[in-house]
């Protein structure tokens, strides 16, 4: 049993009965089950997990000690609280993999270990049916450009030079003044494509967006409402209010009364349109009442508009097409079915690249890649053309898994990966690969295929001059198996700082062996340490090779915790592939976390049970995943902040 199982069973350690309730707070449970259950729970901590505690834990994390920052004085005496299911998650992780207590202290048996991670695990099970927040945002750089493309068919890089933003947990909501520049900047230079200048011919496109110039007054205001209702429609993607469409008139007025030309009203209308908050935010629209909804914790529904956005922008990084926009405008989106077959849709066409660019480089951490600093001398092979193929290698590895709809082990156990002429060197198939066009490649390396040994993030984990076997071990644990690696010490120095005279006939391997014989480094050390040496045949930017930079032969062999041993990359991936359950529920985790733009918490861990059970039963298929998400409850419901006011 695991932590991933839904129907969870806690033995009691002081006696032979079975309490097995089926999943704490599970769907349909009345208030009564679950004091019923938080009663339980109760009585299996004071009996079993307090006294686990204080055998295990107290020694340096009770009372006023903070072994590596953690301490659970205040989890001790309230143990069902927001914070304190934080830490016991994060505790859950660190006993499973049996990194605590560290090796020198006192274990417990393996009964002791399930009992407790099962508890842990039954405890998130109580958490209130919560969607949270929905997090108010700005359009990121891409969707402000790829928007400003459909609406206007101008080159998305025209909003290149807006500042980046933080994803996946929370995006940045605010408009400084220079910030306000910026996107004033970039309406005008929109402007300044789709506009004729004064005495030219009206372009084509302006003719399709503003019409012919009707030349009387009074028509000119009734076209320029209409133009208003029509773009504000498509730019706010949802029907403008009336309140809205007035402010656009009045900027319209102001303009004409001002002496300024019919085109250059409109323009500046339209430069109003672009950087009003209606269309630079996703906003979460109208706040309808749910039976979920309680007298101190108003639930609501998301309105069928905002349910196209939100997936709209999920998969493509841009507004809801046509037909999205239809479904919301006739509220047929709010259908769970509907909402799941037009996920389906905009998978299957071809703008669903940008998922990958905005949830998958990020995950995989090749966001950055392009601007990745790296010793010339040493590997002068990272050019720019290079770090396009790398980056198109997952990107095409990652649309092949979810066009095709494959397991999600095929990410770690891939036995086809993309190629040019560009990237086939770094897997010694030049000879083969030719050309700049990426194509499929069946490989039959066992030490290659999938994301563990992809040179892109072996080249991300690697510092400029050489690889890193501990930041290579902390990427496979937190982006694959969704561990949680704490900060090294402040105190403990870096390998650099090294006696260069005592480790100078001394393999990388042999160092950081060295660096993690200090007590303080080796509970962290001895699950992630392995696995960086078991890529440590691939150099800093891919390549294989049989001896490190110091000279010295490479040694890739090692042991997990289970007794799971590998002597090859090959090897490792086998092990790391078998954790199955570990890397979906993780997967899981970070696409939700993304989907909803902020950090999960709470009821949120029971969501990602619910998608977990439900991708199991179907073979961990890439779009169950997706879909699940998209119509999950914290996808499709809000829970509102006590300023809003509900229409009931």
């Amino acid at each position: 049993m695991t932590r991933f199982t839904l129907c969870l069973v806690v033995q009691f350690i002081c006696g032979a009965a079975w309490y097995s309730p089926m999943a704490f707070g599970a769907e349909g449970s009345t208030e009564a089950d679950l004091t019923r259950e938080r009663n339980e729970a109760a009585k299996i901590y004071k009996v079993q997990v307090a006294p686990f505690m204080a055998t295990y834990c107290a020694r340096c994390h009770g009372g006023n000690k903070q072994k590596g920052g953690v301490t659970f004085q205040s989890v001790i005496k309230k143990p069902d609280t927001t914070s304190a299911r934080a830490l016991w998650k994060r505790a859950l992780g660190q006993i499973k993999t049996q990194d605590m207590p560290p090796e020198d202290e006192k274990q417990p048996s393996e009964q002791e270990r399930k009992t407790i991670m099962d508890w842990i695990a039954g405890m998130k099970r109580l958490s209130p049916k919560d969607p949270g927040l929905f997090v108010i945002r700005r359009l990121s750089r891409v969707e402000y450009g790829n928007t400003l493309h459909d609406l206007f068919d101008v080159d998305p890089s025209i909003a290149r030079d807006l500042p980046d933003e933080v994803f996946g947990a929370g995006y940045t909501n605010s408009l400084s003044p220079l910030l306000m520049e910026q996107y004033l900047g970039v309406a005008n230079e929109v402007m300044n494509r789709i506009i004729a200048p004064p005495g030219a011919p009206p372009t084509a496109l302006q003719q399709r967006i503003f019409g012919i110039d009707p030349g009387v007054v009074t028509e000119r205001k009734a076209a320029a409402r209409k133009i208003a209702q029509s773009l504000a429609r498509l730019a706010y993607r949802r029907p403008p209010s009336t309140g809205e469409i007035d402010v656009l008139l009045r900027v319209f007025a102001l303009a004409t009364d001002q002496g300024k030309s019919y085109p250059d009203a409109l323009r500046l209308m339209v430069k109003a349109i672009l950087v009003s908050p209606q269309f630079i935010f996703i906003t979460p629209g109208s706040a309808r009442k749910t039976a979920d909804a309680g007298a101190a914790n108003e639930i609501v529904a998301l309105d069928d508009y905002q349910l196209a956005s939100r997936l709209s922008y999920l998969l493509w990084m841009t507004k809801p097409d046509a037909e999205l926009s239809a479904l919301a405008d006739a509220g047929k989106l709010r259908d769970p079915a509907m909402l799941a077959a037009q996920a389906r849709r905009l998978l299957a066409d071809p703008r669903s690249r940008a998922f990958f660019d905005g949830f998958g480089a990020q995950w995989l951490g090749l966001d950055k890649l392009s601007a990745k600093t790296f010793d010339d001398e040493k590997f002068p092979q990272m050019t720019p053309d290079l770090r396009t193929s790398m980056y198109e290698e997952a990107r095409l590895l990652f649309e092949s898994i979810l066009r095709d709809n494959r397991s999600l082990t095929t990410f770690i156990n891939s036995d086809y990966t993309f190629l040019n002429g560009t990237l086939a060197p770094i897997y010694g198939m030049q000879s083969t690969i030719t050309g700049p066009q990426m194509r499929k490649v069946k490989l039959t390396d066992a030490n290659r295929g999938g994301i563990l040994t992809m040179p892109g993030i072996l080249a991300m984990s690697s510092f400029p001059n050489r690889t890193s076997p501990v930041n290579r071990g902390v990427w496979v644990l937190e982006q694959v198996l969704g561990e949680h690696v704490p900060p090294p010490p402040a105190n403990v120095p870096s390998l650099e700082k090294q006696d260069p005279h005592k480790v100078a006939t001394l393999t990388l391997r042999q160092r950081t062996e060295l660096h993690r014989s200090n007590p303080t480094c080796a509970s962290c050390h001895k699950v992630l340490d392995p696995i960086g040496f078991g890529l440590e045949n691939f150099d800093a930017i891919g390549r294989w090779r049989d001896h490190d930079e110091s000279g010295g032969p490479i040694d890739a062999t090692g042991e997990l915790p289970g007794a799971h041993r590998f002597s090859t990359p090959g090897g490792l991936k086998q092990i790391i592939a078998a954790r199955t359950e570990d890397f979906s529920r993780n997967l899981t985790g970070k696409l939700l976390a993304y989907a909803l733009c902020r950090q999960l918490e709470g009821y949120d861990d029971v969501v990602v049970d619910q998608l977990f059970a439900t991708l199991a039963k179907d073979g961990y298929r890439m779009q169950t995943l997706v879909v699940g998400i998209v119509t999950s409850y914290p996808f499709t419901h809000r829970r509102v902040s006590n300023r809003e006011e509900v229409r009931k």
